[in-house]
């Protein structure tokens, strides 16, 4: 940095990554007395030549601001759901009190549990954002049921329903019992609703009115008031929809490149005919895990971003230390693909974590033989034995055992269809230990690391490369709501440097990184 009559210019490369940095005040690239630099003085901007500016980008101007005056937060940013719980009480409530958006992940947990978290939350969390998770069950509908019954008991404001491939009535309920008139006579929004989507063909439904079919049947049902249903068939079902590309857990693997720009595209084609479409904001998801993702988003037209993977990783995430440590060791290629619970026999997959943990291709395995044999009395003997010594650590009769206790109180349909088709009582037994994999990695059950299934994105690795070296490398350093404050940071930081990249300006290379820095050197 040198200092002239007329003013400040900088032209090293902490010296112009600190003009950049100050995203409150505008910087220009000029050239005075022969250098080349960068200035936020307009005294020297006005005295030298001016090869290209840039505005100032607080983080809060990144996205769209109707997503922030929408959800009552501060910036277009939130950390979505994480099943199991795994976003748990504590990660929504620090992000809320943070003015973040959060969702907490009820998919998973039994009604009871989701309904006392929510009464915690409605009960510390007055006056500020939170979600909770909405995940479609067609085989459990009751589930879907006993979410909506606890988001409205306790004035849940929003939702984030997610792995719908269609609407149901229970997403139509919730949405629907939140409209009023105001004292304007327009229709007042009380519930969002965030769809998180990875299809156009899915994303429709959501960006129309609810059907006529599923609210005259709330009405049958006296779920909702004819007046309710009338309201309903003037606004979209969702108020915001989710573009989730490669994430963890359930996924498409869509590409976020193509899939943001086509929802985008849709949501405008739609709103020729249906003209409350345009008002539906579309986000990003799945590899959002750094700064320069975040940007890249915002860049190609993203209302706001939604972290997901990167959070578990976090001093409130509901993960035990082993699990988190595992995480903070990643690397974006230590993801792999495996047979899922909920649709095992459909052969649908996890993007779960592979470094440090078996699962993966021992949920592969499982399937396979499900693919071989008709039932558990197919086996040969040493095929059992082998399964019954490594994935289960106890007799396959056992394991039937607990799946007829925890299907007699579930889902008795379950056993039934289990008693006439033996290929459905196998996969009813593997399925015992796809699901209990999960809880084993939350809890942090000792002897069952190798089995652990934690589900996991490429954004995690991506994040693990970006904070190597500063201080967020560290997990006790890694709480959810700074990394939100870095991400934004970041990625309008990043953005600005975009700006004069495509000026023609070339800036030393270490002026195009954002390097994570503490609250108090910030």
């Amino acid at each position: 940095m040198t200092t002239s009559r007329a003013g400040t210019l900088a032209d090293t490369a902490d010296g112009i990554t600190a003009v950049l940095s100050d995203l409150t005040r505008p910087c220009w690239i000029v050239r005075h007395d022969g250098r080349v630099g960068a200035t936020s003085d307009e005294r020297t901007a006005a005295h030298a030549e001016v090869l290209a500016a840039v505005a100032p980008l607080p983080p809060e101007q990144l996205g769209d601001r109707r997503f922030a005056a929408a959800h009552g937060v501060r910036a277009a940013y939130a950390a979505g759901a994480m099943a199991n719980g795994i976003a748990s009480p504590a990660l929504v409530s620090a992000m809320a009190r943070a003015g973040y958006l959060a969702s907490y992940g009820a998919a998973g947990v039994p009604p009871a549990a989701v309904d006392a978290a929510l009464a915690e939350l409605s009960r510390t969390l007055v006056g500020k954002p939170f979600a909770c998770n909405l995940i479609h069950s067609p085989s459990e509908p009751a589930l879907e049921r006993a979410i909506v019954d606890a988001c409205l008991r306790y004035q849940v404001r929003c939702v984030e329903a997610s792995a719908f491939m269609g609407l149901t009535g229970e997403v139509v309920r919730y949405r629907a019992a939140g409209l009023a008139v105001d004292r304007r006579g327009r229709v007042e929004v009380r519930h969002r609703l965030i769809a998180k989507v990875s299809r156009v063909e899915v994303a429709e439904p959501f960006l129309r009115p609810a059907p006529a079919r599923l609210l005259r049947a709330l009405v049958e049902a006296g779920d909702l008031t004819p007046e309710q249903a009338r309201l309903a068939e003037q606004v979209p079902m969702a108020d915001d929809i989710t573009a989730e590309a490669d994430s963890g857990g359930h996924t498409d693997r869509r590409p976020l490149l193509v899939l943001l720009p086509e929802l985008i595209a849709a949501r405008d084609r739609l709103a020729r005919t249906v003209p409350a479409a345009a008002a539906v904001r579309v986000g990003a998801a799945g590899g959002i895990g750094t700064p320069a993702a975040a940007a890249a988003a915002f860049a190609l037209g993203a209302a706001y971003v939604v972290t997901g993977s990167v959070n578990q990783a976090t001093v409130e995430a509901a993960q035990c230390d082993t699990t988190k440590q595992l995480l903070t060791q990643a690397d974006f290629a230590d993801c792999a693909m495996a047979p899922s619970s909920d649709m095992f026999e459909l052969g649908v997959q996890v993007q779960v974590l592979r470094r440090g943990t078996m699962f993966a291709t021992r949920a592969q395995r499982l399937y396979d033989t499900y693919r071989a044999y008709d039932g558990i009395d197919a086996f040969p003997a040493e095929l059992r034995r082998e399964l019954e010594a490594t994935l289960f650590q106890r007799p396959l009769d056992a394991v039937w055992e607990d799946c007829v206790s925890y299907f007699t109180e579930r889902d008795p349909a379950q056993l039934a269809g289990a008693d006439a088709d033996p290929k459905r009582k196998m996969a009813l037994v593997f399925r015992w230990y796809l699901g209990l994999s999960s809880g084993w990695s939350i809890r942090g059950e000792a002897g069952r690391v190798a089995d652990y299934q934690i589900w996991c994105g490429p954004a995690m690795g991506g994040f693990n490369n970006w904070a190597a070296g500063s201080y967020l490398a560290a997990l006790r350093n890694r709480h959810v709501a700074d990394i939100a404050d870095q991400m934004m940071l970041g990625a309008a930081y990043l953005t600005r440097v975009a700006q004069l990249r495509t000026a023609g300006v070339r800036l030393p290379a270490d002026c195009a990184r954002f390097v994570p820095r503490p609250r108090e050197e910030r």
